[in-house]
């Protein structure tokens, strides 16, 4: 079994009391955390390992195969000495090589009358500033090399302003990766974009230094940043995956992955073939990645899951199809979440390669599995 403080970056899928209980193990390892849940907290639930551990809560609720509701801790892990910091609303903790930052901004900060005359939406100007602030620091720190984005949207699937509100995104996270001198097309980082109910833009990354991600595009999709003007003004800035090499291996981020081939949605309304559907990208796009990376030899039972799941009815059907795709091994985490298109049912980003350990109760009992 590996040993987690050997490896330049590890994850952790945790239940959140297993993480306040196993506080000490990651005093000197952790470089942030997520809590996935609907319930309220404390600051001292997450950063009990460090007072400055930076971290942020997704109000959304974790679920297992019964569909019953919960919390789940994710962490970002690695070796080394570690600073932690804040600036400009985003908080983060690095050691020599590893960044992990998460920022939440609340929209009601930019519904003003700037804002208005300079012909952006509340949305749209948040997520503007969130990836200047990001870019920002990962300039002014000297970790040029973005790993991975995560964007969890208030509402994404509705309409303020005359548009829809995952459009006005897409145009302020655009604009944001104009304005800092960032390429919007070709080698732009693997991302996802998820929806909950209520509550403040929120998005956290990884990011490196000298360690150079290979953008991987899966080849029966057109590329995210190629959609016809059909899905909005501007389209959505990511890789399909990113493979990153850290010294002798090879860490997989699959972008969020759902039922569409070329541009289209397929199979609207019938969610078992939307799961099979996303599974045939995901598989195009780990084929892909072992052709731009040989050494990796991703394999699918190798993936840590998060699947995410608009309607928490469909969670066993589309365990059990999982299952039989992916088989035994592959870690499986539910998320109860709006997917960015109305017409999709579910959606699954992925990562492989690293340390893990995935301990989360539910149906089935996978306690500290190390890839």
């Amino acid at each position: 079994m590996t040993d987690l403080h050997n490896s330049k970056l590890q994850g952790a899928y945790l239940p959140v009391e297993k993480f306040r209980h196993d506080s000490a193990r990651w005093t000197n390892n952790a470089l942030g955390a997520l809590l996935f849940s609907k319930e309220p907290f404390v600051s001292s639930d997450l950063n009990a390992v460090a007072t400055d551990l930076p971290f942020a809560q997704v109000p959304m609720a974790a679920l297992d195969v019964r569909s019953e509701l919960g919390s789940i801790c994710e962490v970002w892990a690695a070796d080394g000495s570690f600073t932690y910091g804040a600036s400009n609303g985003l908080r983060y903790g690095h050691n020599e090589k590893i960044l992990f930052g998460a920022i939440q901004l609340s929209e009601a900060d930019f519904d003003t009358g700037n804002v208005a005359d300079g012909g952006k939406t509340p949305l749209q100007r948040a997520a503007e500033s969130a990836y200047a602030a990001i870019f920002n620091l990962t300039d002014r720190l000297k970790y040029p090399d973005i790993l991975r984005f995560w964007n969890y949207i208030a509402d994404i699937n509705g309409h303020s302003h005359g548009m829809e509100r995952y459009r006005q995104f897409n145009m302020g996270r655009h604009d944001g990766f104009l304005a800092s001198g960032h390429k919007v097309t070709g080698s732009v980082p693997a991302a996802c974009a998820l929806g909950f109910a209520e509550g403040p833009l929120t998005i956290y990354f990884l990011a490196g230094r000298g360690v150079s991600p290979i953008a991987i595009e899966n080849p029966r999709q057109v590329s995210a940043y190629k959609y016809p003007d059909d899905y909005g003004p501007r389209s959505p800035t990511f890789s399909r995956a990113s493979v990153v090499p850290l010294g002798d291996v090879d860490i997989l981020f699959l972008s969020g992955t759902a039922s569409i081939v070329g541009h289209r949605t397929l199979h609207a309304g019938d969610v078992i073939a939307q799961t099979r559907e996303t599974i045939a990208n995901i598989t195009a796009i780990v084929t892909e990645a072992n052709r731009m990376a040989p050494r990796a030899r991703f394999a699918l039972d190798d993936l840590c899951c998060k699947v995410y799941v608009r309607n928490r009815a469909d969670v066993a059907v589309i365990h059990d199809e999982l299952r039989r795709l992916l088989g035994a091994s592959a870690r499986l985490m539910f998320l109860e979440a709006d997917i960015c298109r109305q017409d999709l049912l579910m959606e699954i980003e992925a990562t492989a390669g690293h340390p893990l350990e995935f301990s989360i109760d539910g149906a089935e009992t996978l306690a500290n599995v190390m890839l």
